[in-house]
């Protein structure tokens, strides 16, 4: 039997225990934004009033016709984003759970399509919500004081690359 070093390919654990370690990591990312926005709620709250409201725009008129002003409705957004977070990272916790579970019984299936909910749910969230409607259809990109696309760029990139972990074969 050849060894893995000397051919160059990954022992078998490898990309198993890297899938793991960044699943876990977004997983407690994610889980750590939840919990703030649920113990601190004021202070994201007030940040995606102002985005929906699009009160630190340029205030085109062809574009405040976009502008939601119920705070009610604001309101619901926001706590459609904990929810959405929240669950995202109850799945990329179990996924994590699943990786050395299954790595011992020889089967990571269950633990890579997890991971791959959970990654893609994240990406719809800071890429679809926060990229393309709050970016684009709200026109965050105008706002000085109200801008969360570096921020969104981050948890993209962040959950990009940890599904690109997840999604490469495991090593024979």
């Amino acid at each position: 039997m050849a060894d893995n070093h000397a051919t160059g390919r990954l022992p078998r654990t490898g990309q198993p225990l890297v899938a793991t370690v960044l699943t876990g990591t977004v997983a407690l990312y994610l889980a750590l934004v939840a919990f703030g926005n649920i113990t601190d709620f004021g202070t994201n709250q007030q940040f995606v009033r102002h985005v929906l409201a699009m009160d630190t725009t340029f205030k085109d008129p062809d574009l405040m016709w976009r502008a939601i002003t119920s705070p009610g409705l604001q309101d619901a957004a926001y706590v459609a984003i904990i929810a959405w977070e929240s669950v995202t990272a109850l799945v990329l916790i179990v996924a994590t759970v699943l990786w050395p579970l299954g790595l011992r019984r020889g089967e990571v299936a269950r633990a890579r399509m997890l991971s791959t909910v959970g990654l893609l749910m994240m990406l719809l969230l800071f890429g679809a919500g926060f990229l393309a409607i709050g970016g684009e259809w709200f026109s965050m990109w105008q706002s000085k004081t109200w801008n969360g696309l570096e921020a969104a760029t981050r948890n993209i990139t962040f959950a990009g690359v940890a599904l690109l972990a997840v999604r490469l074969p495991s090593a024979p």
